[in-house]
């Protein structure tokens, strides 16, 4: 019986967590100080910012020459939601961290605001974005 209640449970659990990393996967688009700019989140935990046709971020790019990757992870645990970029450089392994928050109004608008300093929003405020999912 014990086995039977894990082979039930167990699947759910995974589900769950699948379905709230999926709710951030794909392209979101926002305008901050009258720039129109895209967040994109793929299924392989990679994410990019493209702002004026400039794509920063995602599996493999260049910046100031150097070749970079940009992924996210996302902690649903904490209200509201934290969601944290690392940018790293392949070639020495050196990473920078961007701390940011969201929180989802419905399943294609959300409220973003991150901070490239070393402490994390923990509320929105002026510089505040909404997000709204590309489909």
């Amino acid at each position: 019986m014990k086995h039977l209640f894990a082979f039930f449970i167990i699947p759910l659990f995974l589900l769950n967590t699948t379905s709230q990393k999926e709710d951030f996967i794909g392209k979101w688009t926002g305008e901050d100080q009258g720039e129109i700019g895209f967040i994109i989140f793929d299924d392989e935990g990679y994410a990019s910012f493209e702002v004026e046709g400039q794509i920063l971020g995602g599996k493999e790019f260049f910046m100031n020459g150097k070749k970079g990757k940009m992924t996210y992870t996302i902690n649903y645990e904490t209200k509201p939601i934290e969601v944290d970029f690392t940018m790293t450089k392949i070639e020495s392994g050196e990473s920078k961290i961007i701390l940011g928050i969201a929180e989802f109004t419905d399943e294609d608008t959300m409220t973003f605001d991150m901070t490239f300093d070393t402490e994390r929003p923990f509320e929105f405020g002026d510089n505040s974005i909404t997000l709204k999912r590309v489909k």
